[in-house]
């Protein structure tokens, strides 16, 4: 069976988040940094995982490392989203993946289950892209398959693999996992994780 990697993008600057890093803030009651957090929830569904850091590298990859395979750093992590995207790509791509799933290091309330479905959903099918959707919107994390790598790598600005929707066949599946549109950009987002909203 071909190889899916995870890829944790753990390399932004989080400027709107006003306490620290967020990277590495914590829930209440829960001692892992969100940004384990998020790797974990990947890893169970996926055959390797890498972080790529950028921003606080040494703090973050401390925080991530327990949870990943791989840490890979990002030298252009202030250009935005996209230059952590490639790097994750690279990895994949050299490890001859089938497909990469990628999902934002702030986003620590996505099920495993989740993940899981995304991955089976491309070995049953032949999509380039499989996105979860709850309540009709989509969220996090993505799958590209290794045929969109070379469209990944052309990536530019603060834009991630999104941008490539609009030519690629997605497929979407409905999941009941709010976890997938809870992403932490300000201490009162990460507040309203602590009492359990998604």
């Amino acid at each position: 069976m071909s190889e899916i990697v995870g890829v944790v993008l753990a390399g932004g600057l989080g400027t709107r988040y006003e306490g620290g890093n967020k990277l590495l803030a914590t829930l209440p009651g829960d001692d892992e940094p969100l940004v384990r957090r998020a790797a974990l929830s990947l890893a169970p569904a996926v055959d390797y995982t890498v972080a790529v850091l950028g921003h606080e590298s040494d703090a973050v990859g401390a925080a991530v490392e327990p949870a990943v395979d791989e840490t890979a750093y990002n030298p252009e992590y202030e250009r935005g989203q996209s230059a952590s995207v490639r790097v994750g790509t690279r990895t994949a791509r050299e490890r001859r993946a089938a497909a990469a799933v990628f999902l934002p290091g702030d986003m620590p309330r996505v099920d495993p289950r989740t993940v899981e479905r995304i991955v089976d959903a491309h070995r049953d099918g032949d999509a380039d892209a499989v996105v979860p959707t709850t309540d009709g919107r989509r969220g996090n994390p993505v799958l590209f398959d290794a045929g969109l790598f070379d469209a990944l790598l052309e990536l530019s600005g603060d834009t991630g693999g999104r941008a490539l929707f609009d030519d690629a066949d997605v497929r979407r599946i409905d999941v009941a996992d709010p976890g997938i549109h809870a992403d932490v950009d300000t201490v009162a987002d990460r507040d309203r994780l602590d009492d359990g909203g998604g």
